[in-house]
């Protein structure tokens, strides 16, 4: 049962992430792609899809820093970093190792 929601979790994550991604194309404002209905839906999915936003971020980067600090309400990213999504990327991907998630 457990494996089926999760299955089922990760299959409308993927619908959501490729919906987002084909109706932000072009956008530059990180404001707009974030309040995109999909990238909403994705932060309403709360916690279960932590681990696969951090497969998404390692994976293609992406804006999903919004999201994680949405959802965690956590920030790990220090000031210095702001902006650098490298450095961003970095530090929310060692957050989350450091708290137990697997990708």
């Amino acid at each position: 049962m457990e494996e089926l929601q999760i299955s089922e979790i990760e299959t409308t994550f993927t619908a959501l992430v490729k919906q987002w991604r084909e109706e932000t194309f072009g956008i530059s404002s990180t404001n707009q792609m974030s309040m995109h209905p999909a990238y909403q839906q994705i932060i309403g999915m709360v916690k279960p899809v932590i681990p696969l936003l951090l497969r998404e971020l390692e994976k293609k980067s992406g804006h999903w820093f919004w999201a994680l600090k949405s959802i965690s309400r956590e920030d790990p990213v220090p000031l210095e970093y702001r902006g650098k999504v490298k450095e961003m990327t970095k530090a929310w991907l060692e957050w989350g190792k450091q708290r137990g998630y697997r990708w």
